[in-house]
């Protein structure tokens, strides 16, 4: 009889296959102080639906904040190392490069596909606060709040983070020959299309950008029939005041691009702003400073407003390393109105015995971003004094 009763071992695992999972939903510890109903949404995260909550947080103690076993990163990449990989390569959104992924994503559940915090609109407005959300005159895709038609949200090869060229893009939905159609001067066929139409909206018609370059208002032939009409040297033929920057001892009058520095940063059609830049000094600046950014962005200790480069940089020359606006007291100056006048001795009558050169602010501080707290190129405590102030 009692053989008759023994279980074979292969019905005990299927037995315990079944029944454990059930009983750990229904004794999960978590749920006693946390409301399940909020992690029971449209979208729900595999872990979190499997009852795995261990497979992110510890229960006890953890070093990171909300018990999380790892950085949010890693614990992320942990299950997506496919994107992983890929969100290493060129342009990379953000938060993404920080290793914020909760910035957009829930990691629990979401009533927006792909986990979303919010409607994806939304999400990106959150942290695009300048881009205006309503136009007189919107792009569809804006319109509809599809931000993804047009850019990537974690990784893209080209600037904006856009999945294409930007005249590619816009041909995929665009067909050509009723682009000429609509452009019958065009010169040729019509290309830069960013040039003059804002991809988002406008208070114009046809999205065309809101200022209009003088000429260009006059039409084509004021710059295109004349000879050096659309080289550097005829643009400056209308500015003068650029051009004296321009010879300077640093400038921008030097352009790897098409040959015309100036229109690497302006647009000579149209722009959001009167001075007609192509996007914002942030996004224009990284073009050719990439490596300068890369290094701000992996410093624990960024000055806290270097987005605008004009505010140091004077953007077309100067005669003043760097492009600075003065010399490295003056321009810290504008904002640290107490430099010098309790810190270290800087001055003319102050020389680095490491250069010969006057003292500066910058002969400490490295303004785009260090290791080191205040941006000091070395730790403060020793090593940086200790450049200048050698040991005997």
């Amino acid at each position: 009889m009692r053989n008759q009763m023994r279980l074979s071992p292969l019905l005990l695992i299927l037995l315990f296959a079944l029944v454990l999972p059930a009983i750990g939903q229904a004794s999960n510890p978590c749920f006693k102080c946390h409301k399940k109903q909020l992690f029971k949404k449209r979208f729900t995260h595999q872990p979190v639906a499997d009852n795995k909550c261990g497979a992110c947080h510890n229960p006890h103690v953890a070093r990171y904040k909300n018990l999380l076993q790892h950085k949010i990163a890693t614990l992320c990449f942990s299950c997506h190392e496919k994107s992983a990989r890929e969100f290493s390569k060129g342009i990379v959104h953000a938060p993404v490069r920080k290793g914020n992924c909760t910035a957009c994503h829930d990691a629990h559940a979401s009533n927006v596909s792909s986990l979303l915090n919010k409607r994806l609109a939304d999400s990106c407005f959150s942290c695009h606060k300048t881009t205006p959300q309503k136009f007189k005159h919107p792009h569809a895709p804006f319109a509809k709040g599809d931000c993804t038609a047009c850019h990537q949200p974690h990784q893209a090869d080209n600037g904006y983070l856009l999945k294409e060229d930007s005249d590619k893009l816009c041909f995929s939905c665009h067909q050509k020959a009723t682009l000429q159609q609509k452009h019958p001067n065009f010169p040729k066929q019509p290309a830069r299309c960013l040039s003059c139409h804002n991809p988002h909206g406008s208070k114009q018609k046809a999205l065309m950008r809101n200022e209009m370059h003088q000429p260009f208002k006059q039409g084509c032939k004021s710059c295109h029939d004349k000879k050096q009409g659309t080289s550097a040297a005829g643009c400056l033929k209308c500015h003068p005041t650029i051009k004296q920057k321009m010879y300077a001892t640093h400038s921008h009058l030097t352009s790897p691009g098409d040959g015309n520095s100036c229109l690497e940063c302006h647009s000579p059609h149209a722009g959001d702003k009167k001075n007609l830049l192509k996007s914002s000094q942030q996004v224009l600046c990284r073009k050719c400073h990439e490596e300068t950014y890369r290094r701000k962005d992996a410093s624990p200790y960024p000055h806290p407003d270097a987005a605008t480069c004009s505010n140091c940089h004077d953007v077309h020359g100067s005669s003043n390393a760097a492009m600075l606006k003065g010399d490295g007291n003056n321009v810290c100056e504008q904002c640290h109105k107490a430099q010098g006048q309790f810190t270290h001795p800087v001055g003319a009558k102050i020389r680095d015995p490491r250069t010969g050169l006057a003292v500066t602010c910058v002969s400490c501080h490295y303004p785009m971003g260090t290791e080191y707290k205040y941006q000091l190129k070395r730790n403060g405590q020793k090593e940086l004094c200790m450049l200048c102030h050698k040991a005997y």
